[in-house]
Order: C-alpha cells, then structure tokens, then sequence
C-alpha cells in the first residue's frame, strides 16, 4: 500500500510550490517510477524506468533525485528528453531545475524535428528558450560506426533559440567527408520547424554558352508575417543580374511579383529587365479581380537567360462574378508578341471584352439563356501596310462588335430511351470596324437560329464485370442570315474535336457564325473493365448544305462533307494513359493528327507526344508541321533519379530541345545536376547550353526537396 502511495505523494510533493513563494499557473510535474524513496526529509530519489511529466516535456532516465531546498533535479543516464514533436534530446546525465527551464546537461545529443542532429560536449539550457551546445557537431547524415558524415560543421558554440528557431554557430567549420572545407566566425542557420527567416537559400551554379559560368545566391527577406522578398544576384563575367520576387497576403486575395534586371555582353543598347506579375482578390458582392503584368525590355531577354518560353506576352485585368443563374466578365488586355515575323504594331494588342450571360426558368418549362458580350480590339499603327496586299489590308484596323443572345433550350425523354434536345433562339451582331478601307464602316444583323440533338445510349452489363456503352448521336442545326463583311481576326484558328461536334457553332469567336442547314452525326462508345482499365471512343462528321469559305483547308470543316473525326482514350490502373485524335479526309489523308501516351509508377513517369499539321497557308503554315516530345524521369536506385526530355522537328530532320537531368538524394543532401539544349536559331536568338548544379543541406529547412530516403549502415 504504501509502495503505491510513493509515486502519488512525490507528484504531490513534484507540484507544490517552494516556500515564500506564490503558486504559479504553470503545469505539475508528474513522476512514475519502479522504486521511491525519501532521503533527509528534503530529498526524493527514484530508480527504475523513471519518467517525468511536466506540460509537453518528458524525460526518461535510470534515476532521477529532487532537492526540495536548491529545487534541482538530476538525472543519471541514459536520459532522452522530449519536447512536443519537434525536439528529443539524448544525454548520460542533467542537473535541471524544477521547470526544466534551466540546467546543465552533458555529454548530449540534440535531435530538431526529426532530422538535424546537434552532438556537445556539454548543453546548458536557459530560460527554456535557449539551448547552448559547447564544442558542438551539427549534421543531418547517417552515422555509421567511426567513420565521419558525409556532412558535418563543427563549432566551439552553437546556440540554438526555440523561440526565433535559429541556430547561431561560433567559429564554425564546415567538413565534408571529415575534410575541412571552409571556416567563418560566426553563421546563422534556420532549425528544420522554420518556414520563413530572413536569410541565404541554396545557392547554385549555372554554366551557359552564351553568358559563360556563374553563380545565383538567392537572399530571402521576411518582412513580416504575410509578405517577403528574395534577391537573387546571379554573377559571371558575361552578365551582372539581379533575380527578384516579392509576395504578399492578404486577407482577400494574394499578390507575386518577379523579375530580373542585367547588364550583359550580349546587348549592347543598355540594361535589360523583365517584370511579370500576377493576383487575385476577393471584392464586394461575390466579384473577384484577376490581374496578371508581364513585360521586357527586349525579344531576346526572356530566351536567353531561360526565364521563360512564351513568344507572346500578356497582360490582363478581370473582374468577373459566377453565380448560378448569372456571368459577368470584364476585361482588359494587352498582347506584346516575340515572334520574329510578327510586328506588334500590326497584330492586335489591346483587347477589351465585357461579357454578360443570364438564365431563367419560365412556366412553360426549358431554360431561356440571355447572353450579351462586347469586345474591341485596337492596333498601334495608322499608317496603310506598304506591300503586295497594300489595296486589301491596313496595319491599323480597329474591329468593335456588340453580340446579343436570347435561346430557349429544353431536354425530353422520348420512347426507347432516346434523350432529345431542344434549341431555337435569335442572334443579334454589330460591329464598327476602322482603318480599313476595304470593309464597311459599321454592319449589323439578326439571325435566328434552332437545333434538335438526339442521343440513344445502349447499355450492355456482362456478367464479367464489362460495361459497354454505345451512344449514336445526330444533330440538325440551322441559322439564318448571310454572314456579314467583316474582318476575321480572332477565328482564324479553328479546332474540330470532340468537344464541340455538337456546338451550335465551332468558331472560337462570334465575329464568325456558321450558318446555312447543318448536321451532325457520331457515335460515342465506351468500356468500363471491373479489372481497372477503360477506353473511350468517338466517330463524328459535319453535313453542310452549303460551303463555309471561313473554314480554312486544314480544319477538317471546309467542304460541305467534313474531315472524319476519330478520337479515343485508354486508361488503366497500372499508370498507362493514351489519348489520340485525328481529322481524316474521304481519302483517308490526315489533315490534322495528335497522340500522348504517358506511363507512371512509383519508380518511373513517362510521357511522350506527337503532332502533325498539314501545311496551311491560311494559318500562317506554309509547311506542314510534325514534331514529338517526351519527358520521363525513373529512379536509378533509391538514392538517384534522371531526368531525359527532348522535342524533335520530323519535317525539318533536326532537334529543338533536349534536357538531361540527374537527382541524388539521401537523408542529409540533395545534389541536382542538369544539362539542357536549345537547337533553334532567328535573328534575335541564338543555339545555347545551360548546365545547372545545385547542392542542398537537409535539416535546415521544413520543406526539403527530393525523396530524402536514409542510407543505410554496412
């Protein structure tokens, strides 16, 4: 009984306040032991799988003794000290106090969320905040018997401040493989738990054909709780540039922006300076603004540095609202293009559109859609294009149009299962055009329109688990009107898939409208495998009872019989996915072809595409285009991964990219390696190498990149 009570009354004895002193609201220690025992009436002494208890800290060790007069615990080893999830602490013995909040603890080890180790001769612990290690290792690598990390920095002091997670290091040392390789005097580190300190990232060194060796040390500035800046100055002989980017939260809605400025050796005009930036907000009554910024200074800048590769810049702002019966859009946009054989003065660049869309549910059933959009777009130059097409064609036409909309839309169920769809409705367009003296100042017109679209799915269940689905469709469609004179500046690329065989219309824009008697016919199948696979398959092809010369050639919708449409899926649970479309002339020629197959696992992810587009000058084709791509990254081992990618020009017989990257990652570094090349070659650039290395130290961040799989001891 009274070997019971011990435990008990020495928590009793653990929590009670010292004498002359005020109770505190801090949490009693709680003590359990094999074997209790009083010495001199002020002195408690355990043995045997000791444990103590105090809010989120527990210690273990073989024997634990409190003086009730000095309020000092100590500890005789082996001892292991937690603290919540991210701190353990290993030592042979503490002399403590009562709060664990001060003492002195030798020969210990000092583990930070799981990963940084900090090994001392002796660890004093103040205020229980900080944490002072004398004679000092610090290291995230396995340790195997004798022989030394792959890692390590030693110090004559390291400070470790829970409450900053800092780590200040004294006459520090950095070894690799137990070699010296550099010494500084003092050195700030952050603890894994940091998420964002004011300090150095990982540097890396980038080797480039154009602009020679250098290296990048991004600096990152905490400014406070929800904003930051990094610098990145990046250094070699042939260019001086500085990397930025600034981030900001707010309680609507985020903001980031990035950008470089450079003096180089490869413009000789002045600096070069790139900006981009982009955020999203939440404002009153449901609307939100999207706004993105990009801009260079000149056509060359972003490809030779490797900052991006868009050949056209686009800035925009949008403030648009989704409800469920309502859309409201508007926009502002402005387009700066790279492209060697595009002048930015003759192509549109500032864009406007306001867009509105609405929907009812009148008595008499279906749906009423009322829809209204106004677009404008603007060219710089007023001066008429001085060339062969100088009587058909200015460099500065301006094109405003105002489209309206009203349609009613009803689905039935009509015998043997046929789905049935309804669609009549009128189209109004406007539109003022300037700059062109070929075209008419301003034209309108009213179109109405209707459609009828027909589904009848069959449905097969085999006892096999197999599902099979067949689903022939039919649409007749009709729309009033001539079409008007106006310039085709936005549909001139027309995408026929499965998508939009069922679309009223297949321009991507209402500044074309097709029109005339039409149908279309298809067949959708599909089969879903118990085994885990499926596969997808759609026929389709358009009837017209009049050629639409909007349609370029190459769009499969050209002659009053279309391209045949053939698309298909696969999908299986082992990671293979291929997906294929086409467009095949009565000949069977193929105007327009893409594939991808993709295959990933937990080891390996492979992804391979092709494209073929026949030549089309209307498109600004004038060849035919064939290329594939593929990117894959695979595990060599558990410690190495490569990385292949390259993109290839069949009609040319040449390359235009190709990559090559390796990923070693341990418990304690990553070490990435990449090599990549740019076959292609205009006025403004030129072929260039990139070769990349980065080395990462594991244990001083909370988000380590790779896999990080531990090595293992032999």
């Amino acid at each position: 009984m009274i070997a019971r009570l011990l435990p008990v009354l020495l928590a009793l004895l653990l929590a009670l306040p010292p004498a002359g002193r005020a109770q505190e609201g801090s949490d009693p220690a709680m003590l359990v032991a094999d074997r209790v025992w009083l010495e001199n009436r002020t002195r408690v002494v355990a043995e045997g799988s000791v444990e103590v208890v105090r809010g989120e800290t527990r210690l273990r060790a073989t024997r634990v003794s409190y003086d009730r007069e000095t309020e000092r615990l100590d500890f005789a080893g082996p001892i292991v000290l937690t603290r919540g999830d991210d701190q353990i602490v290993l030592a042979s013995s503490a002399e403590l106090d009562r709060d664990f909040r001060n003492g002195l603890i030798r020969s210990a080890r000092l583990v930070l969320d799981r990963q940084l180790q900090l090994a001392a001769a002796r660890l004093d612990r103040v205020d229980g905040r900080y944490a002072q290690l004398t004679r000092a290792t610090v290291s995230s690598c396995q340790v195997c018997g004798n022989r030394p990390p792959l890692w390590q920095i030693k110090a004559r002091r390291v400070i470790h401040d829970r409450e900053e997670m800092q780590l200040y290091f004294d006459d520090a040392r950095m070894e690799v493989l137990g070699v010296p390789i550099f010494w500084v005097p003092r050195l700030r580190l952050p603890d894994p738990n940091q998420t964002r300190a004011t300090g150095f990232l990982i540097p890396s060194i980038r080797r480039n054909s154009q602009l020679a060796t250098g290296i990048k040390v991004p600096y990152f500035i905490r400014i406070g709780d929800h904003r930051d800046l990094t610098l990145t100055p990046y250094l070699s002989k042939k260019t001086r540039t500085l990397e930025w980017r600034y981030r900001q939260a707010f309680t609507n809605g985020r903001m980031e922006f990035g950008g470089a400025f450079s003096s180089d050796d490869l413009y000789t005009r002045g600096g070069r300076a790139y900006l981009r930036g982009d955020g999203q907000f939440d404002l009153a009554r449901d609307f939100k603004l999207d706004f993105r910024i990009e801009a260079v200074s000149d056509d060359a800048y972003l490809t030779d540095y490797s900052y991006s590769d868009n050949d056209r810049l686009e800035s925009n702002f949008i403030v648009s609202r989704v409800r469920r019966d309502e859309y409201i859009a508007a926009g502002l946009a402005h387009y700066h293009s790279l492209r060697v054989n595009e002048v930015n003065s003759r192509i549109p660049t500032i864009i406007g559109d306001l867009t509105y869309e609405r929907r009812y549910f009148p008595r008499l059933g279906g749906e009423v859609r009322i829809s209204a959009e106004n677009h404008s777009h603007l060219r710089y130059s007023d001066v008429p294009f001085d060339g062969p097409d100088a009587d058909t064609i200015t460099d500065g036409r301006d094109v405003t149009r105002l489209n309206l909309g009203v349609t009613w839309h009803n689905t039935w169920t009509l015998p043997l299962g046929i789905r049935a769809e309804g669609l009549a409705g009128v189209l109004a367009d406007s539109f003022r055009t300037g700059q062109d003296i070929n075209l008419p100042h301003s034209a309108s017109e009213i179109s109405p329109t209707a459609s009828v679209t027909l589904r009848w799915p069959w449905v097969r269940h085999a006892a096999s688990g197999v599902t099979d689905t067949v689903e022939p469709v039919a649409m007749v469609a009709w729309t009033g009107g001539d079409g008007l004179l106006v310039a085709n500046d936005e549909s001139t690329r027309v995408e026929f898939d499965e998508g939009n065989l069922l679309s009223l219309s297949r321009f991507p824009a209402p500044d074309r409208r097709e029109r005339g008697l039409r149908a279309a016919l298809g067949v959708n199948w599909t089969r879903l495998n118990a085994e885990g696979w499926d596969a997808r398959l759609t026929l389709g092809s358009v009837l017209r009872d009049r050629q639409d010369t909007n349609f370029t050639r190459s769009s499969g919708l050209a002659n009053t019989t279309s391209d045949l449409l053939i698309a298909g899926q696969f999908r299986n649970d082992g990671g293979l996915g291929l997906t294929a479309r086409g467009l095949f002339s009565s000949s069977l020629k193929v105007n327009k072809a893409e594939a991808r197959a993709s295959w990933t696992s937990d080891r390996y992810d492979l992804s391979a595409s092709y494209v073929w587009l026949s030549a089309d000058p209307a498109e600004d084709r004038p060849i035919a285009v064939s290329e594939w791509l593929f990117n894959s990254g695979f595990d060599l081992n558990r410690h190495l991964r490569g990385r292949v990618s390259g993109r290839y020009d069949i009609v040319a017989d040449k390359p235009i990219s190709a990559g090559l990257g390796l990923l070693y990652s341990n418990e304690c570094i990553d070490v990435e390696l990449s090599v990549s090349r740019r076959f292609t070659s205009s006025t403004i650039v030129t072929p260039a190498t990139d070769f990349s290395f980065t080395i990462g130290l594991r244990g001083f961040s909370a988000a380590s990149s790779g896999r990080g799989v531990a090595r293992t001891c032999r």
